[in-house]
């Protein structure tokens, strides 16, 4: 192993152990929280969260070893099983943020009548059809024989192995990404740019209540006001922020490996062995970024953990007495109001 291949394999090994560890957390905020399971914003984090799981637990540690072995790491059909898992995890995770965008731009946009236009059948129906969309995939690709150990990513994942197929694996892959990693940011740029202008607008409002009230207000002190306008200047930036965040983070970590798997389709390129493992290990990396992003840094989640750990400490100190701490204190929807 050489020294880049050594970075690569200390990345994954971290990217594993606070994707593993952040992960749990999200599904156990859902299992402990009847409030979370409750929102139908809950099933999309779930769904997202349980696949970030699979991925870390089954498709990083086969990465790892690739990388270590510099070889397919296991036998040829667990290689194929875990390629399966590998279009079809990845696929869904992308569906689950669509889905996630979707449900915010409803929450936002059309606060009134969120509940009859988004109801819990409703998101099921959009889970359901994300299990269809990555399994079609994926099935696809394994009836192919188009799965196995690609060299240049160090994974198991798609790959062509006969020149023969060249143009149905060509036709699969552009139609594969452009209804996942394509389609998917589409959606995600269309709700989150629509919730960034309505929360501009509200903004506006705001400072405008703002300004009026300070100018009537003739003896406050300079010091106040310089407050007053520092507090607008956030409020303004903190919107833009999480916006940059959601489609910033998707964009950084899934369209390096999907424009690679793009460019070489084509005969006359040759993709360098370390920029692949590279691209790979980006989507890995949305995998622990996607709790933080998505859930742990809301103040609904913050206040389930806390509980959780107030709970389990008061089991240690008394624990005869038979506490029954309730989780189910959360009061802001932050999934849905941005919070």
């Amino acid at each position: 192993m050489d020294l880049a291949e050594i970075l690569f394999a200390l990345f994954i090994v971290v990217v594993m152990v606070v994707s593993l560890l952040s992960n749990l957390l999200v599904l156990l905020c859902f299992i402990y929280s009847t409030e979370i399971r409750k929102q139908v914003a809950g099933i999309f984090i779930m769904n997202l969260s349980f696949c970030n799981l699979l991925i870390t637990v089954l498709n990083m540690p086969s990465t790892l070893l690739g990388i270590v072995k510099n070889q397919q790491p296991f036998g040829e059909f667990i290689c194929q099983a875990v390629s399966f898992l590998d279009t079809f995890l990845t696929t869904n995770t992308m569906l689950s943020m669509a889905a996630l965008s979707i449900d915010k731009w409803i929450a936002v946009v059309f606060p009134l009548s969120y509940s009859s236009k988004m109801r819990y059948k409703d998101a099921v129906i959009m889970m359901g059809y994300s299990w269809f969309h990555s399994l079609t995939f994926s099935l696809v690709s394994l009836l192919f024989s188009w799965v196995g150990y690609n060299h240049i990513y160090a994974s198991c994942t798609l790959y062509l192995k006969e020149e023969r197929e060249t143009r149905k694996f060509t036709v699969l892959t552009i139609v594969f990404h452009a209804t996942s990693f394509m389609l998917s940011l589409l959606i995600l740029c269309f709700t989150y740019l629509k919730v960034l202008k309505v929360a501009r607008f509200h903004c506006k409002r705001i400072d405008i209540i703002t300004m009026q009230t300070l100018l009537l207000l003739v003896d406050i002190h300079p010091s106040v006001k310089q407050r007053c306008l520092v507090e607008q200047k956030r409020r303004r930036q903190r919107a833009t922020k999480k916006i940059s965040i959601f489609i910033g983070s998707f964009i950084i970590c899934f369209a390096p490996y999907v424009t690679t798997r793009l460019i070489e389709l084509l005969p006359f390129v040759t993709i360098n062995y370390h920029w692949g493992i590279i691209s790979k290990c980006l989507t890995y990396s949305k995998a622990a970024s996607d709790p933080f992003v998505y859930s742990l840094l809301c103040q609904q989640y913050k206040k389930v953990l806390i509980n959780i750990i107030n709970r389990m400490l008061k089991r240690d100190l008394y624990p005869s007495s038979g506490h029954n701490s309730s989780l189910d204190t959360e009061n802001d929807y932050c999934l849905q109001r941005g919070n």
